[in-house]
């Protein structure tokens, strides 16, 4: 199964299913037949779009945008057909305009001042992919520009795009790392190299099972299930660490493989197959959630902590006792160390008052701080070239990511329903963090004539379908905005009957952040019983029960 491993980037398709606002997010796209669009940011190198050679260079850059495979739509601040002749644009005939009539040929373009900085110095081009947003992205990274202008590629594809090649490296690099890290960390613990590899194999075989079923299965690695083998490993190994040090310890007064092996399992294998079903049981509390891919990481996790417990109860001792183990500890460097210094420190109750104390003040302090994240970023460094992008785009153009959102409209009104539209759109403008908010209503003012054709959907504009059959697209350009802007903004449209919807990924990653956070709390909530009802189910006793939840709740209480 593992040869049938295949990968998904489109973190869109992850995030949006199983909750409210992603849904919403894939009705408007379906209704009015769109996609995200890839935003390329044309610089300058030299003079203005306003001269007639920078300006012949962006039709040059729409042409080769234009001809790559996968794209539905370009648009651009050079408009397609001459308002004038009806012929189509070419840079030849920009290049031979004089620079007054640069001017008056992009007055045409209803969404010129939407398209064009103050400076004049850059545009943005719109990229509408037909389906496969990410292999348009691909395709365009490596794009050369014409001579003069440079390009800046931001949009939700871009991410997804960039997205691939991080899973690609999580999956190939990082499961590795981390089991070159325990490795070692056990062979300082109990001075063994063979019985530090065993350690580790069953969690390792746990993780390969796991991604089996998961490809057998027919799902694709995501952002999600990407991290579920380093759970596995890194949890999973637990139990085969607990054997193998133990099955170490016996072979200093018996020679018997065998009865080291029984002794072994008599000594930890009730506390491995706790620690396997406590662990496990509470990556099933995340199960509770609403959070479809939530759901997911908890499932597999707790697959695979299953698959590795199984393989440490029953195969890893069978493995074991074929070997011949030196006594414990000759060779180890921090292992006896570090039991040595624990007794002394817990000699007395001090230290562990005094510990207990400082982290519930520390959770104290800290825990009123949690606020949500919603930046759909988080996973880029801050010089990482795919958030400069989305930073350059945002303070030149308002933002790499527009909302979009309907608003009511009966198309029986015509053009003289217009008027209400564009009050509602003044309401969402007013708004903090809200630059512009573009439909077909700001085309009565800049160009009435294309109104009609709009209407009737026999003109195209290239923001893509403005019209349904009950309401009008519109486009949404934010500036700087937080998460509480937008939930004002979100307020705005759920009191004004004018406004249907508004949506967008940021709406979708705020939304996701929260769920998140609730998710949190419940699960936590959900793991904690199960994990008192199994603590009781083995110690039979409340006053056992209650002590040996301590540590675990002040490691979640400082997390």
């Amino acid at each position: 199964m593992l040869f049938r491993m295949d990968f998904n980037g489109d973190i869109a398709a992850v995030v949006l299913e199983g909750n409210e606002q992603g849904e919403a997010f894939k009705a408007l796209q379906a209704e009015y037949a769109t996609t995200d669009p890839i935003n390329v940011v044309a610089t300058a190198t030299e003079g203005t779009f306003r001269d007639p050679q920078t300006a012949a260079a962006l039709v040059e850059l729409r042409d080769l945008l234009t001809g790559t495979e996968g794209v539905a739509q370009v648009a651009s601040l050079v408009p397609d057909l001459n308002p004038l002749t009806g012929e189509t644009v070419t840079s030849t005939m920009i290049a031979s305009l004089p620079a007054g009539a640069i001017g008056a040929l992009l007055a045409q373009n209803p969404l010129s001042d939407l398209l064009l900085d103050e400076s004049a110095t850059n545009t943005l081009v719109l990229v509408t992919p037909t389906d496969d947003g990410l292999s348009v992205a691909q395709a365009l990274a490596p794009l050369t520009p014409p001579e003069g202008i440079e390009v800046t590629l931001s949009g939700n594809p871009v991410v997804f795009a960039t997205v691939l090649d991080v899973l690609s490296f999580v999956l190939l690099f990082i499961p590795p790392m981390v089991i070159v890290l325990l490795v070692g960390t056990f062979y300082a613990t109990i001075g063994d190299r063979r019985l530090s590899v065993l350690a580790i194999f069953p969690a390792v075989l746990g993780s390969l099972w796991t991604f089996g079923l998961i490809f057998g299965l027919g799902r694709q690695v995501d952002i999600v299930t990407v991290i579920v083998p380093i759970f596995v490993i890194v949890m999973g190994s637990a139990d085969g660490l607990h054997f193998v040090t133990h099955f170490q310890e016996e072979a200093d007064g018996n020679a018997d493989p065998v009865a080291r092996v029984s002794s072994a399992l008599s000594h930890v294998g009730v506390p491995m197959i706790l620690t396997t079903i406590s662990t496990a049981a509470g990556f099933l509390s995340l199960l509770a959630t609403d959070v479809q891919p939530i759901q997911q990481l908890g499932l597999f996790a707790a697959i695979g902590i299953t698959f590795a417990g199984f393989i440490s109860f029953f195969s890893l001792p069978a493995l074991i006792s074929r070997l011949t183990i030196e006594p414990s500890h000759h060779n180890a460097l921090l292992g006896p160390r570090v039991t040595t210094g624990l007794k002394r420190v817990v000699r007395t109750r001090v230290p562990a008052l005094v510990l207990g104390v400082g982290l519930i003040v520390f959770a104290g302090i800290f825990i009123p701080r949690l606020d949500v994240n919603s930046d759909q970023l988080f996973f880029f460094k801050d010089d990482d070239p795919v958030r400069l992008a989305f930073e350059k785009t945002e303070e030149l153009f308002g933002g790499a990511t527009p909302l979009a959102g309907e608003f009511a409209y009966d198309r029986a009104t015509g053009p003289t329903g217009l008027a209400e539209v564009r009050e509602a759109a003044d309401v969402l403008e007013a708004q903090p963090g809200v630059r512009r908010v573009f439909s077909v209503a700001d085309l009565a003012e800049s160009s009435p004539e294309l109104v009609p054709g709009v209407l009737s959907e026999q003109v195209t504009l290239p923001l893509g379908d403005l019209v349904s059959d009950d309401g009008l697209r519109f486009v949404l350009f934010p500036g700087e905005f937080d998460s509480d802007d937008l939930q004002g903004w979100l307020d705005v449209v759920e009191q004004d009957d004018r406004i249907n919807v508004l949506t967008g990924m940021p709406v979708v990653w705020d939304e996701i952040a929260r769920l998140v956070l609730r998710a949190q709390v419940v699960s936590v909530a959900v793991a904690f019983a199960l994990v008192t009802v199994m603590l009781f189910a083995a110690y039979r006793r409340v006053r056992e029960t209650l002590v040996s939840l301590v540590p675990i709740a002040l490691t979640v209480l400082v997390l």
